[in-house]
C-alpha cells in the first residue's frame, strides 16, 4: 500500500511576495506543486476573482483555500468593514471551488467585531457552506511584557471554533510546540501553513526544517492520522536577490514536505505456535 496520504500540497501567493499572484501560479505549476492558496490584498489582481479564474485555467492548478484580507496591512481591501470582507471571501471561495477560507482573529481594537466573532463564524460556515478555519496568531511581544493584541484570543483553542488553521511561524513566535497544538486543536485542525521559526519575537515564515519547529514530526504524525486538509507552504521569500534562489526555497519546501509526509510503515510481526508448543515467526 502507498504510504503517502491524500491531503494536497499547496503554495501560498505571499510565499512569492514581492512577486505577483500571477507569479505565485506560475511557480506552483512548474515546481509541482498540487494547487495554490491566493492570499486576498497580497496585490490588485488577487482581489479579481475573474482574473483568478484565468490563472486557475491557464496553469490547469486548483485554487486550494482563499486568505481573507484580514492582516493589518490589508485593512481597506474589500472594504472596511470586517464581516463583509469574510461573506466576500466566502463568496470568493465558492465562485473559484476553493475548499477554505483562512481568517485572523480581530484585532482588540476592533470591539464589535471581536464580541461577535466566535458566534459570527459559526453562522457565516453554516449560511454559505464554506469551511472559516481561524488561524493561530501570538502575542506580540516587547521587552518584559506580551501585548495582547487580538481578541478574543490569539490562540483559537481557547475558543469554540469549527475549524482550525495552524501556523508553523506563529507558533514559534507564540513560543508554542507545533505537534502540541495539532493535538490541542484535534479534529478542529483543517489547514496547515507549513513553515519554520526559531523562536523570536519576529514571525519568521522560515523554510520548513530551517527552524526549530518540529515540522518533519508534525507532518508524520498528520500522515498517521490520515489528515486530509491541505498543507500550504507560507513562507517568507523576500530577502531572495533572484527568481533562481526563490525557486530554490520553494524546492526545497515542497520536498521537505512530501519526504515527511508519509505514513509509518513500520511491519509487526506475526507468530504462530505449534501443537507442542513452539513459536515461530510468520513470513508474508
Amino acid at each position: 500500500m502507498n504510504p503517502r496520504t491524500t491531503a494536497k500540497i499547496g503554495l501560498s501567493t505571499a510565499s512569492v511576495y514581492p512577486e505577483s499572484t500571477a507569479s505565485g501560479f506560475e511557480l506552483a505549476a512548474r515546481l509541482g506543486y498540487d494547487g495554490v492558496e491566493v492570499m486576498i490584498g497580497i496585490d490588485p489582481l488577487s482581489t479579481q476573482i475573474d482574473a483568478i479564474k484565468r490563472l486557475v485555467d491557464y496553469h490547469q492548478l486548483p485554487v486550494l483555500a482563499l486568505h481573507a484580507p484580514t492582516l493589518l496591512i490589508m485593512q481597506r481591501v474589500w472594504g472596511t468593514d470586517p464581516w463583509s470582507k469574510l461573506e466576500r471571501s466566502a463568496e470568493a471561495a465558492k465562485e473559484l471551488g476553493a475548499d477554505v477560507v483562512v481568517v485572523h482573529p480581530p484585532f482588540r481594537w476592533q470591539r464589535d467585531y471581536a464580541r461577535g466573532f466566535v458566534e459570527g463564524i459559526a453562522r457565516l460556515e453554516a449560511e454559505t457552506g464554506v469551511t472559516l478555519a481561524v488561524e493561530n496568531m501570538y502575542p506580540w511581544r516587547a521587552p518584559g511584557r506580551d501585548l495582547q493584541a487580538y481578541a478574543p484570543s490569539w490562540d483559537p483553542t481557547e475558543q469554540s471554533y469549527a475549524h482550525t488553521t495552524l501556523d508553523l511561524s506563529h507558533a514559534s513566535t507564540a513560543e508554542q510546540d507545533c505537534v502540541e497544538l495539532a493535538s490541542t486543536m484535534g479534529t478542529s485542525l483543517t489547514h496547515v501553513h507549513l513553515t519554520d521559526g526559531t523562536g523570536s519575537a519576529k514571525d519568521e515564515h522560515l523554510v520548513p526544517g530551517r527552524g526549530t519547529q518540529r515540522a518533519a514530526d508534525l507532518l508524520g504524525t498528520l500522515a498517521n492520522q490520515d489528515f486530509r486538509g491541505h498543507i500550504i507552504i507560507e513562507i517568507n521569500t523576500r530577502r531572495a536577490t533572484s527568481r533562481s534562489e526563490r525557486e530554490v526555497d520553494l524546492v526545497e519546501s515542497l520536498e521537505f514536505t512530501r519526504k515527511h509526509f508519509v505514513r509509518s510503515t513500520s511491519r509487526r510481526t506475526s507468530f504462530a505456535v505449534t501443537p507442542e508448543g513452539e513459536i515461530s515467526e510468520l513470513t508474508p
